[in-house]
């Protein structure tokens, strides 16, 4: 947990932590290996690899959050309302849901960026459109396992309006499945981004974002790799770390798991 909250913290700081100005170029310092002046190298416009890996941080990693954070609310939501009320909505819903899990996840992310064009908002609206359906099942399952214990029918009996009822005896009871699953979905959403820029379809140059630096370094691996290498890694790191991050979230929240 450390771990993550020192990448954040690092790719927060990132624009007064940097060596060097991420997007100034220097074509005299083009394609210099890693040194004592550039840790990480530089790229073929000479450009301080460390400082663009740093700050691409900031725009990666604060974008999985974001996006995370609305499909997990809105998913939710949608499976909240598809279980508690049932019957024709909980159908439409689902149904609703069922188009989108039909798709390959990423054909379908690919598919809807390319007719949004690229950019970097148009690639998370092309995330959140597959993602959200996930959560809302994960919601409506819980809902339906919680209306059929006794205290949820107590709390009806009782003339709790359904308000009370979402906030007082639903979320609190699915708040840990879904922070966990949510938690687990960052290195996903990482992957998932750096995919959509790596084809051109996320991030725009000369914004820092480790997708779009790898498509620019891909033709220089064998010449030189620090240039693809030095955001690969990062995006690696990161995966690890939300992914140990997510385990431990679950352990915590779940005891019965180490059992």
């Amino acid at each position: 947990m450390s771990l993550a909250g020192v990448l954040l913290v690092v790719s927060a700081l990132s624009p007064l932590l940097a060596p060097y100005d991420p997007y100034v170029q220097d074509l005299s310092q083009a394609l210099q290996p890693p040194s004592g002046m550039h840790w990480l190298g530089t790229d073929r416009y000479g450009r301080d690899m460390l400082s663009r890996v740093m700050v691409g941080g900031r725009t990666t990693l604060y974008t999985a959050l974001s996006l995370v954070a609305v499909i997990s609310v809105f998913g939710t939501l949608v499976g909240i309302v598809s279980g508690y009320k049932g019957g024709r909505i909980d159908t439409f819903l689902m149904r609703v849901s069922d188009i989108f899990l039909a798709f390959p996840g990423m054909v379908f992310a690919i598919a809807v960026a390319g007719v949004l064009g690229g950019g970097l908002i148009n690639a998370v609206m092309a995330l959140a459109f597959i993602s959200w359906p996930k959560y809302a099942r994960l919601a409506r399952g819980q809902v339906l396992s919680i209306k059929s214990l006794s205290y949820f029918s107590a709390a009806r009996l009782s003339g709790s309006g359904t308000v009370k009822i979402i906030f007082r005896h639903i979320l609190p009871n699915i708040t840990g499945i879904i922070l966990v699953t949510a938690t687990l979905d960052i290195g996903t959403m990482i992957m998932e981004l750096a995919a959509l820029s790596f084809l051109g379809l996320g991030a725009t140059p000369p914004t820092p974002e480790w997708g779009s630096m790898m498509s620019n370094g891909r033709s220089m691996l064998q010449t030189s790799p620090w240039v693809i290498l030095a955001p690969g890694c990062a995006i690696f790191i990161s995966v690890v770390i939300f992914n140990l991050l997510g385990d431990t979230v679950r352990d915590v929240l779940d005891p019965k798991n180490n059992q």
